[in-house]
């Protein structure tokens, strides 16, 4: 199988790619990395990709329509896992434009190439990343897909509406399998540095306060990483006409009881900084997933306990 990956070199791009390169596939990785954080970490994910025969790497931006186009031509991808993306809420009222432009117009690039006949005659599913912040200020738990979700509280948040839009005119008038996945807050090894597990590892093991905000009055539905790799898959393995799912652990935790967890893991107690609720954050998440486990069988395997021993193993390794 012929699958082409934007943001190969995220965090979920990067294990997804190693999970596909595992069982044979073969894997066509976009990515632009982008300074958005250290691109070393970027690199490194990579460097592991690279080791496989069957990873193509190409450095482009999706926003450039002429480069995408070029490479969908050469490749002709049976599937598409689209999750290149602008990520960041905090970042997103500082630099809403950047939304705009990598969440809007190039998830728009991407179906416009996608939908040239000789593509879409080869393409048997695209699925692309949505996110559990098109909830916006929901108050109703667990959040379930048929839920209202036109009053987002950030652009980010808006782009990722914006996205499941789009995606769902181009199903209706291209006949085209698309599925959009709700991504709830993922963690684990090879994690985003501007997360809070890493930001809080850091600052635990350097004896630093760490900035918890809304007093710690807030919960998240905390999802593994090996657990995301693995909904996204099945998505991807069973194409639908158009659909929107949520994928996280289906539980929601309070994070004073993460960091607790965390500051155990790690041997070392945490200097809380408790601070006021931040423009843009939601206080709580908590994922429906029935429709992939009644869709797809999806079931998360991975504690948080567990988890996060996993996760702080790899970061005491590769932060030494």
């Amino acid at each position: 199988m012929k699958i082409l990956v934007t943001g190969c070199a995220g965090f979920i791009g990067a294990a997804c790619s190693e999970k596909l390169l595992a069982r044979g596939d073969e894997v066509i990785g976009i990515d632009n990395l982008n300074n958005y954080y250290v691109v070393a970490l970027k690199q490194a994910r990579l460097q592991n990709l690279q080791k496989n025969k069957n990873f193509l790497f190409h450095q482009i931006d999706i926003t450039d329509l002429a480069s995408l186009q070029k490479i969908s031509d050469q490749a002709k991808p049976q599937r598409i896992l689209h999750l290149a993306a602008q990520v960041g809420v905090r970042y997103s009222i500082e630099n809403p434009l950047q939304y705009i432009q990598d969440n809007i117009v190039g998830f728009a690039n991407l179906l416009t190439v996608a939908q040239r006949q000789d593509n879409l005659d080869n393409l048997e599913n695209l699925v692309f990343a949505s996110s559990s912040s098109v909830y916006g200020a929901n108050t109703k738990m667990p959040y379930k897909v048929t839920d209202f979700v036109d009053h987002p509280v950030s652009i980010y948040a808006a782009s990722k509406k914006s996205d499941e839009l789009i995606a769902h005119v181009y199903a209706h008038m291209y006949k085209m399998p698309l599925t959009g996945l709700r991504y709830f807050t993922v963690y684990g090894p090879w994690g985003r540095p501007d997360m809070a597990p890493i930001k809080f590892a850091t600052k635990i093991m350097a004896g630093k306060p760490i900035p918890v905000f809304n007093h710690g009055n807030h919960s998240r539905d905390f999802t593994y990483i090996d657990d995301i790799v693995a909904g996204t898959i099945l998505a991807m393995d069973h194409p639908k006409p158009y659909q929107v799912y949520n994928i996280g652990f289906g539980n929601s935790v309070q994070l004073m009881d993460f960091i607790g967890l965390l500051e155990k893991a790690l041997g070392k107690k945490a200097i809380i900084d408790m601070q006021p609720k931040q423009p843009g954050d939601v206080d709580n998440t908590w994922a429906d997933i029935s429709g992939l486990k009644k869709d797809f069988g999806y079931q998360p395997k991975v504690s948080l306990h567990e988890g996060i021993e996993r996760f702080a193993k790899w970061f005491l390794e590769y932060y030494k």
